[in-house]
């Protein structure tokens, strides 16, 4: 997922699609910690979509405050 296909949804998405990221970042440690993760990147992957997400909520935000 890109910053600008992010720009586009509503702050309320944005909300539910960090919920969603955050559970999914919480499956993956925890399969890291018994053993049971195949694919390691994804937890890098999630980790910077988090990232992006809360970055667009964060200038979404700063519109609105002007």
């Amino acid at each position: 997922m890109d910053a600008q296909e992010l720009r586009t949804k509503t702050p309320d998405q944005l909300r539910d699609q960090l919920v969603a990221l955050k559970k999914e970042a919480f499956n993956l440690r925890f399969q890291a910690a018994t053993n049971q993760l195949t694919n390691t990147s994804r937890m890098n992957k999630v980790r910077k979509d988090v990232a992006r997400v809360r970055t667009v909520l964060a200038q979404k935000a700063a519109e609105a405050a002007k």
